[in-house]
């Protein structure tokens, strides 16, 4: 029998873990998995946890939780050959919402088991990985004041948004991209992203693939933020990134130098580093089940 942990943050989820126990063990539980079920009491646990697993011959990680624990467990499956499905239980969900991964627990399992398992590329900020986005201006900094807010969702990060559009400070970025460099003189959206959206339904990188060897740059100056807001069909119709005043390009790898550190945005959590930063894509890295409407 092919064995399967399912891992589960038991602070996710509106009504607790208890629906998306039941809705595994509903469509799972059919005699070719064998299936044991733990809770991730803390990131470090969660790691130990699927490492464990991994040397016990697990074939497949469900994890049932947010973008933050996708990354924490996921970070630990790449380069193998074991398969990561992810049920959304958080807030965002990026990862999930890319691949059309149903919200409600019992459609997600039923889309997991029937889904096929793909190769996907991983994006890499200097020593930290990542599989949806990564922010490093406004649009990163905004993720700390949103960590204060003691309920999760999209009211408390517009919130949170609105209060660093007043006390970021933007600064200049020299960019080294696939050989061309170029420099961002205030630049109050740089986000680098390997799936196409932030979570909650909020496209930042709507042409962007999760497979094509490439992750897509997305970022606007501060003085230009105004006029492409004016554009409102443009995020209607998820056509903003082609706005000429967004730059918007794909790449394999970057170096950015910025003048004072600050704090990164890695799948929704925060993340301290150096002044200068090397992203880079690591192609096919991670294998994850997706509905069958993507495959």
């Amino acid at each position: 029998m092919k064995k399967v942990l399912v891992l589960i943050n038991p602070k996710s989820g509106v009504s607790g873990p208890f629906r998306y126990i039941m809705a595994i063990q509903n469509v799972w539980d059919n005699g070719e998995y064998d299936i044991f079920y733990q809770f991730s009491r803390s990131a470090e646990d969660g790691i130990e946890k699927v490492r464990r697993a991994i040397d016990q011959g697990v074939t497949t990680v469900l994890v049932v939780g947010g973008d933050g624990m996708v990354n924490t467990i996921g970070c630990e499956l790449v380069g193998s050959d074991v398969r990561l499905g992810v049920m959304p239980a958080g807030s965002g969900n990026g990862f999930a919402r890319h691949f059309k991964i149903p919200m409600q627990p019992g459609p997600a399992a039923e889309a997991l088991f029937s889904g096929q398992t793909a190769r996907i590329d991983v994006g890499k900020v200097n020593d930290r990985m990542f599989f949806v986005t990564c922010s490093l201006a406004w649009d990163g900094a905004l993720v700390e004041t949103f960590e204060k807010y003691p309920f999760r969702g999209l009211v408390p990060y517009v919130l949170a948004g609105a209060q660093q559009l007043l006390e970021y400070r933007a600064q200049p970025f020299h960019i080294e991209m696939d050989g061309e460099e170029f420099k961002m003189k205030h630049p109050l959206i740089f986000t680098i992203a390997n799936l196409s959206q932030f979570g909650s339904d909020f496209l930042v990188a709507p042409d962007a693939k999760a497979d094509d060897g490439n992750l897509e740059l997305v970022a606007i100056e501060t003085k230009d933020m105004p006029m492409v807001l004016t554009q409102v069909h443009r995020f209607i119709e998820k056509t903003f990134h082609q706005h000429p005043l967004v730059c918007n390009h794909h790449f394999k790898k970057m170096t950015v130098h910025r003048e004072n550190n600050s704090p990164l945005q890695i799948d929704g959590e925060i993340y301290n580093t150096t002044n200068d930063v090397t992203i880079e894509v690591i192609p096919s890295a991670l294998n994850v089940i997706i509905p069958k409407c993507n495959a």
